[in-house]
This record gives structure tokens, C-alpha cells and sequence, in this order.
């Protein structure tokens, strides 16, 4: 089943690249959050994408946090993040595997993996945008902004 716009996001809890637990619910009522699900780190696609989201993280805003959410393991993501310099959460959802993803409508069963997804999530815990690629297919960072200035 997939999320919409307009629903409530559903809340997680996800351990960070530090073992450290993140839950959506969390942010309510302080932060707007970007979600972001990506098939793997290290891949070529999903490399490029969050460092674009890492060198516009400044421009996004104080009331803006960025959780990136994968399958891989913590161990990879922390690698990952170390090699990268990527100051946002790489959240895993390695088991059960790519449950999160499932609840979100992104997981590619076939694969594995999560698709490329996207969800802008106001303060409340709505879902006010969200955009869907191919995994082959980087998401555009300008529509990030422009749904980000819509709130």
C-alpha cells in the first residue's frame, strides 16, 4: 500500500549508520523531514544523489532534516557515510528487510531493494509531497526545493 499525499507518514524507528535509533515521530512539531529511500549505498546513482543532497543541505533550511533510508547494513552505511562526509542520518533498513520501505509503497520485491523514493513530511507527520523514480533514474534536487517552499 502505498503512501500519499495528504496521509499521515507512518513512524519508524530506524538505527542511523551509528547504531543509534531514529524515530520519524520524533521530529514532530519541531522539524519539516526529506525521507529519502535509495536501492543501495556506494552505487553510482545513489552516490550522486546524496551528495547533492549533501552540498544542498545548507539551502534547505534550519527546520530541515534529511533522513536517507536503505537496505544495507549498518556497517555499510557507516563506511559509506564516513568515505562521503554525509552529516545526515543513512538509516538501515536491513531487517526485516526493507520493511519500511514496504510501508511506504517504494520496495522492490524482485530486487530487493527500495526503489527511489521520496516523501516531504511537514511537522505534523503529513506527507505534503512525494516523487517516485526508476532505479536507474537520480531524482531532481530543484524539485525538492520547490516542494520544500510550498510549506
Amino acid at each position: 500500500m502505498a503512501v500519499e499525499v495528504g496521509d499521515e507518514a507512518p513512524d519508524f524507528e530506524l538505527r542511523d549508520q551509528h547504531g543509534t535509533p531514529v524515530r520519524l515521530s520524533d521530529l514532530r512539531g519541531a522539524k519539516n523531514a526529506v525521507l529519502v529511500f535509495y536501492p543501495l549505498a556506494f552505487s553510482g546513482v545513489c552516490t550522486g544523489e546524496l551528495r547533492a543532497l549533501r552540498d544542498a543541505l545548507p539551502d534547505l533550511g534550519d527546520d530541515v532534516v534529511v533522513l536517507a533510508v536503505s537496505v544495507d547494513s549498518m556497517f555499510a552505511l557507516r563506511a559509506w557515510a564516513d568515505q562521503e562526509g554525509f552529516p545526515f542520518p543513512l538509516l538501515t533498513d536491513f531487517w526485516p528487510h526493507g520493511k519500511t520501505a514496504r510501508r511506504y509503497g517504494v520496495f522492490d520485491e524482485e530486487r530487493g531493494v527500495a526503489l527511489r523514493g521520496t516523501f516531504l513530511i511537514d511537522r505534523r507527520g503529513v506527507v505534503r509531497w512525494k516523487v517516485r523514480n526508476a532505479l536507474p533514474d537520480a531524482r531532481d534536487l530543484d524539485e525538492y526545493r520547490k516542494a520544500l517552499a510550498a510549506l
